[in-house]
This record gives C-alpha cells, structure tokens and sequence, in this order.
C-alpha cells in the first residue's frame, strides 16, 4: 500500500502548491479509450479482417478511413485539455449540512474554443462547462460540508470526451482552496438583554432617559436609529445624525457557553450559540460572544457576527 501511494504522489505531484495559477502540461494529461472506443476498436478489427478475407479493396479504404478518424479524434480529445490555466479561487463560507462551492477558473489563452469540460470532486456532482477563445471561464465545485472548520478542497477531476466520444482524456486538479464551515444553526429562544458597561448612549425616540442632542452615524450604527428629520435639514452637506440619550444604558446581548443546558452535546451547544448569533445579528442588537477561554466584546455589523461564527466553527473544546 505504501508503495502504491508513493507511485501516486510520483505520478500526480505538481508544479506548484496549488495557491497560484498552473497550466496543464503533457504530463499532466491521461487518456483512454471509453466504452463506445472500444467498441470502435474492436468494429474496426472485424471489418479489416473481413477486408482482408474476401480482398476488398473498398473495406480496405474504410477500414483506415474510419482508423484515421479516430487518430484524429484523439489528438483534438488530448488538445481539448493541453495548456489550459487553473487559477484558484476563494470560498464563502457555509453552515454544516450545506454545499460548500469551490470556485476554479479555466483560463483558454488559444484561438480555439475549449468545449465538453467536466469537473467533479469525489462523491459529488460533475459540473460541464466550456471556455471560448481567449476566455475565462469561473466554474463552482460542488462539495458537501459534513462538519464543522476547515473544509479543503479535494482532489478535482478534469475530464472530456471532446469531440467523438471514443476518447476520454483527465487531469487531476489540486488547487489549494479552503471553505470555512459554520456549526449547523438551532433556533431557540434569545437569552434576555442586559445593561451595558461599555456605553453610556441609548438608541431610540423612547423611554425614560433624557435627550442629549445629536451625534454623526457611525458604520456601526443601524439606519432605524437615524433622525431623519434632524437629518433632512442639511442633506448632503453632512453626515446623518443618530440621537443621544443620557439617563440610560444601551442594552446587551452575551451569548455565553454557560446558557446553553449543559445536558447535550458540545456540537449541539456551539449550534445552538450559532442560531443565536444569527438571530440577534438579525434583530440588529449589541451582543458579545463568550466561549471556554475566548471572548469577543459586543458589537454589531457583518463583520462582527463574521468573526463571531468563525469563532464557533474554529472552537476547540
């Protein structure tokens, strides 16, 4: 077995390490006949026998004619996939249970069209595409996200039976891309807000607290906070205004390990800390993340509850 994997690495080692552009060399490309070629192959045989037994001159004629075809056919077979770029892409990440999608682009820098490509990962779906002259063409490899984390991108099959079917010519990609995977999301409950230590501002037209006066809007800010009225006096000339609040604390969100029940699973504790953070980036509130020797400090925005989900996919027990 160790030899037989040493003969593998030998045989499909790169260039490169799959992180920038490659293009397919000679050696790079196999082929052989399919099921219709053998056949092929073997009609061939027969029909020159039989040429040959009865001394037809014209199944002589047919017999190299039809033997020339698929010579040719084969050239255009391996041509279909010689020199073309691989370039690798980035992926978004995914929630466990879904497609993560690896994006490939197929770089044709010929005059002539790459047609009848395939490219499939192992245990997935193949995805046909084709690249015109002087073309790019960006392809998404289908893989499914079991778990959690990382999630790399395996070993790619390049393939095509271009342009008669008798010949199937491959490659095999390894480009260097990694998806991360989100914990699967529960929807339960939010646990309830609490008073913030870090703010002395409240956002609203509501409430007990008093007036403060005005502030310019922050990135952070949510447009629902915006004093529009306030902010159509000088549209244009200055940034929106956000009211203030003093009297009153900003209320809070902490998605603690600890609220989870302690009776399942981990996996299921980081899920269900998953849906939280989605709900609460949904309702547009301030909430902090607390796992077992790591928090992230309350917050809001895409990029927050970003590093907040990276942080549960990356969460070691």
């Amino acid at each position: 077995m160790n030899l037989l994997a040493s003969f593998k690495q030998r045989l499909f080692r790169w260039q490169s390490d799959g992180s920038a552009a490659f293009r397919l060399t000679p050696r790079r490309i196999f082929i052989l006949p399919t099921r219709a070629g053998i056949i092929f192959a073997i009609t061939l045989a027969a029909m020159f026998t039989g040429a040959i037994n009865y001394d037809l001159a014209l199944g002589h004629a047919l017999v190299f004619l039809l033997t020339g075809l698929g010579l040719i056919g084969m050239i255009h077979t391996f041509r279909n996939l010689f020199s073309l770029w691989i370039a690798p892409g980035k992926a978004k990440p995914v929630f466990a249970g879904e497609l993560a999608h690896f994006p490939i682009e197929l770089r044709n820098d010929r005059k002539i069209a790459r047609l009848g490509l395939e490219l499939q990962a192992p245990g997935n779906p193949s995805i046909g595409t084709q690249v015109a002259p002087d073309e790019r063409s960006e392809v998404a490899i289908p893989v499914q996200a079991l778990q959690r984390g990382w999630l790399t991108l395996p070993r790619v099959r390049l393939s095509t039976v271009y342009p008669l079917g008798l010949l199937y010519a491959w490659s095999y990609l390894q480009p260097d891309i990694r998806c991360l995977v989100y914990p699967t999301p529960i929807s339960t409950p939010l646990p309830p807000e609490q008073p913030s230590s870090l703010s002395g501002e409240r956002y609203g037209d509501g409430g007990q607290e008093d007036f403060a006066g005005f502030r310019n809007r922050q990135p952070a800010d949510s447009l629902r906070h915006v004093a529009w009225k306030a902010s159509a006096r000088d549209v244009g000339q200055r940034p929106l205004l956000v009211k203030q609040f003093s009297g009153g604390a900003e209320q809070e969100l902490q998605l603690d390990w600890k609220l989870t029940p302690e009776s399942v699973s981990g996996e299921t504790r980081l899920s269900i800390l998953t849906g939280w953070v989605l709900a609460a980036a949904v309702s547009d509130v301030c909430y902090g993340l607390r796992l077992p020797g790591q928090e992230i400090s309350p917050s809001r925005g895409d990029a927050h509850r970003s590093h907040c989900l990276e942080a549960l996919a990356l969460f070691t027990p």
